[in-house]
């Protein structure tokens, strides 16, 4: 299982939906690129495991950052395409929203996307999603019709900047969770026994938004 979707790099070896070893590292820098193929040797050394005894590949598919996800996949992709397995692809905000558990109320998973804006998804007490995954712009009216309902827990990097907006007394804000690795191991493990898989070659993370690149503004020739 790889996590690459916020600035958490995160990977596990789960049997059977169990964790059997798993890497993390949450230092506030996107530090993918150096530490993500370490962390995938390390947790294979730690299980006496080679590349080639692994049954499938999971990686966190998006929302999240795109220079983060495009690591993640690509790795995902290479030991695929080495060794000839599956690649299961899991929502990032789904496996977010598994850091709780709830009797009642609604759980809104964030993923911080610049400014004011949040990537985010609305889940039942069950987990199960009740709205789509958008990208928005936070105010102090942002989820008022499920805050009127019930209790309503945001968690995720992209909840402190609601923490700071939205005083509804239903709010509850969770802090310090991140998409990981962890909450991967049961839902990929899910999606294996279905033979719930990806075209290796196609998939695409699942960015919401385009990249855009602001082009330098062309100085004007000088004759």
């Amino acid at each position: 299982n790889i996590e690459t979707a916020t600035k958490n790099c995160s990977v596990s070896l789960a049997k059977n939906g169990e964790i059997i070893a798993i890497k993390e590292l949450n230092n506030g820098n996107y530090s993918h690129a150096e530490v993500l193929h370490p962390f995938i040797v390390d947790i294979l050394k730690e299980a006496d495991l080679t590349s080639k005894d692994i049954d499938a590949v999971a990686v966190s598919k998006g929302p999240g950052s795109y220079t983060g996800l495009r690591i993640g996949v690509s790795a995902a992709k290479g030991l695929c395409f080495a060794y000839d397995k599956p690649l299961i692809s899991i929502d990032t905000l789904t496996s977010l929203s598994y850091n709780i558990s709830l009797d009642k109320g609604y759980i809104i998973p964030m993923i911080d996307a610049r400014r004011m804006e949040v990537y985010a998804a609305i889940y039942d007490e069950n987990h199960k999603q009740i709205r789509e995954i958008k990208a928005e712009i936070i105010d102090e009216n942002s989820y008022s019709e499920y805050l009127e309902k019930s209790k309503v827990y945001f968690l995720g990097d992209g909840s402190q900047k609601c923490k700071e907006i939205i005083k509804h007394k239903n709010a509850v804000f969770i802090d310090y969770k991140f998409p990981s690795a962890k909450e991967m191991a049961q839902l990929s493990f899910d999606k294996y026994k279905k033979n719930d898989i990806e075209n290796v070659a196609y998939f695409e993370p699942f960015y919401l938004k385009d990249f855009v690149v602001i082009p330098e503004k062309k100085k004007k020739p000088i004759f």
